[in-house]
């Protein structure tokens, strides 16, 4: 039986023989390096059927290749059979990367330019060595694609600092022009969606889940250009955010005008120097940047943005507490529904779930949408860290085992995150052991103090040490960067085992979420989003630590207290009265009585 992915690679295959490439890489992002790309650059997808949101893939004349993380090994050994693509596995030991592997077997290697930003072609180049070509090939899947999606355009909105919270755009723009004068550069090239709509303060929807606009942002002391679609806008709300931003001096040219802004110096005097981020500045962009400044005039290095938007302000912080209380809010009012529905034997299922917690979080006021596709799993579905529950055939979820919900909204007032495994009844021991491993190992972590200047991957260990100690272990990272009213996964900082040298600073907000996942059994992980913020000096240097925002109980059914330990216990104690004091005056009063149950201490 055909496969349409088989043949649509053969046809890839096809174009690499007229061409004379040896292969061909394909990038599982967009032209802004973005997460999550929009349906037309969904490119992986297209050639694969693999819907990760983290996968590349490499074709040769006689190979097809995805090289994804441990998040989606399960799922992209199920969605890639009868493809003929294989499974490359990333973040393991011995793992070869893309630009190693095809060091030996490959002289021409073709890739959409848009879609690679320039460190990732680097690295490929740098691999083929002095006999090896990069062809840049923008948009080399139009011809196969004849269905392809245009780029998005949807309704953009400006936002009101005094209802939203943060700072205007006038003051970000101050700022970086001021960044600008110490580094001894004229302008600003950003190119990532999350650091321009924080700029500018402005969103949109081109992206699902993400309040993202597709555009780019060219800043010189003189003047701010923003890139954007605006051929046909009629809407209403886009124009008047055209008109606010242009009375801020903001100009506004079309998207592809992005090439003439570049090279149009009018305004400035020459020699003008540029910088760019080559982490998320797509390799077309870059060569044209190339070919139209001096190399000495183009600074490279990492957005200044990045770094300056992750470190909340505290109008922001005081909207991202109340916001994590709402969104308590609506976890209960949905924990409550779960419990009590399947308890009556009807068999809820896993779409049923998740559709009915978007119900619910819906009506907290100012929402805005989800901040990611909801993860509803029972059973071995938990066992797949990012499981795509299905509309159709999804599991039931019985009155018995463990079933996990990853979920999060955007709110104009920040952007939420939360897992937490449910015991629906019975659990077997394993269930329970495995239950309370991963809940000490997030506990332990919520509790860390640690001296300024210590980043994430040193203090990775203290969520896995509980799990370590048993000789059990989780792929994925403990903790990723959380945006306000912006992109659920945000950096500079990380809480994981891979190297990042970037410190934990006070304003900085970050998930806490160590799993375990046992394949064809079931998954476990407990994610609350903690705050960095100070906790004092002594004689050793200024200390750090966390504070929780996530107010939602953990189901303490399951708990193994032993294994758990007393300072734990007391931490999980605590924070579940905690949550009873601050969300039971704002339920339905059977859904406060209910947590008032939910929520009583256990003792060892």
């Amino acid at each position: 039986m055909s496969n349409i992915y088989a043949e649509r690679i053969d046809a890839l295959r096809g174009l690499m023989e007229r061409n004379g490439w040896d292969a061909v890489v394909v990038s599982g992002s967009d032209p802004h390096s973005s997460e999550y790309p929009a349906p037309r650059w969904q490119q992986v997808k297209f050639l694969s059927g693999f819907t990760g949101e983290a996968g590349d893939l490499v074709v040769t004349r006689d190979h097809a290749g995805l090289w994804t993380d441990s998040r989606y090994f399960i799922q992209a050994l199920s969605q890639l059979e009868g493809t003929g693509v294989e499974l490359h596995k990333t973040r393991v030991p011995g793992a070869v990367g893309i630009p190693e592997w095809l060091s030996d077997k490959a002289k021409t290697v073709a890739v959409d330019g848009l879609c690679w930003n320039v460190a990732a072609v680097r690295e490929i180049d740098d691999a083929l060595g002095d006999g090896g070509l990069v062809v840049d090939v923008p948009d080399m899947l139009e011809e196969l694609w004849t269905s392809r999606p245009q780029i998005p355009m949807t309704p953009i909105t400006t936002l009101d600092v005094d209802t939203f919270g943060g700072t205007s755009r006038e003051e970000k723009i101050s700022w970086l022009r001021k960044w600008m004068l110490l580094e001894g550069v004229d302008r600003v090239l950003l190119s990532s969606l999350d650091e321009i709509a924080w700029m500018l303060n402005v969103r949109g929807s081109d992206i699902e889940y993400n309040p993202l606009v597709i555009s780019y942002l060219l800043v010189s002391q003189d003047s701010v250009r923003w890139f954007v679609r605006k051929v046909a806008a009629d809407d209403p709300d886009t124009l008047d955010s055209f008109s606010e931003l242009e009375m801020d001096d903001v100009a506004v040219d079309d998207y592809d005008a992005v090439f003439f802004g570049l090279s149009d110096f009018t305004d400035e005097q020459a020699p003008v120097t540029i910088f760019v981020d080559p982490s998320t500045l797509n390799h077309h962009i870059y060569s044209y940047i190339r070919d139209s400044y001096p190399a000495d005039r183009i600074v490279c290095g990492t957005s200044p943005v990045i770094l300056q938007k992750s470190v909340k302000t505290p109008s922001e912080i005081e909207n991202l507490r109340q916001t994590y209380i709402d969104d308590g809010v609506a976890m209960e009012c949905f924990l409550h529904w779960l419990e009590e529905e399947v308890a009556t034997g009807r068999e809820v299922d896993e779409w049923e779930a998740s559709e009915k917690l978007t119900q619910f979080r819906s009506q907290i006021p100012g929402y805005r949408g989800n901040s990611f596709e909801n993860i509803s799993a029972y059973g071995p579905g938990a066992a797949l860290p990012h499981y795509s529950t299905p509309k159709e055939g999804s599991a039931v979820i019985r009155p018995f085992g463990l079933y996990l919900v990853d979920s999060g909204g955007q709110y104009l007032t920040g952007t939420t995150d939360i897992t937490r495994t449910v015991p629906m009844g019975d659990c077997t021991d394993l269930e329970r052991e495995d239950y309370t491993l991963v809940l000490k190992g997030m506990i332990d972590l919520s509790m860390a103090v640690f001296p300024r200047g210590t980043a994430g991957c040193q203090i990775d260990s203290i969520a896995r040490m509980p799990l370590w100690k048993k000789m059990r272990n989780f792929g994925h990272g403990t903790g990723h960067g959380i945006g306000y009213y912006l992109c659920v996964h945000e950096g500079p900082q990380s809480i994981r085992y891979q190297y990042n040298p970037q410190p934990l600073l006070p304003g900085m907000v970050t998930s806490n979420e160590p799993g375990l996942y046992r394949e064809g059994m079931h998954g476990v992980r407990h994610e609350n989003i903690v705050l960095c913020k100070e906790a004092g000096m002594s004689e050793f240097g200024d200390w750090l630590e966390f504070e929780t925002l996530t107010c939602c109980h953990f189901d303490t059914s399951a708990v193994v207290p032993e294994l758990l330990g007393p300072e734990a216990l007391e931490w999980l104690n605590d924070y579940n009265a905690w949550v009873y004091r601050t969300l039971a005056p704002l339920l339905p009063e059977d859904v406060a009585a209910w947590l008032l149950d939910k929520t009583q201490p256990i003792e060892l």
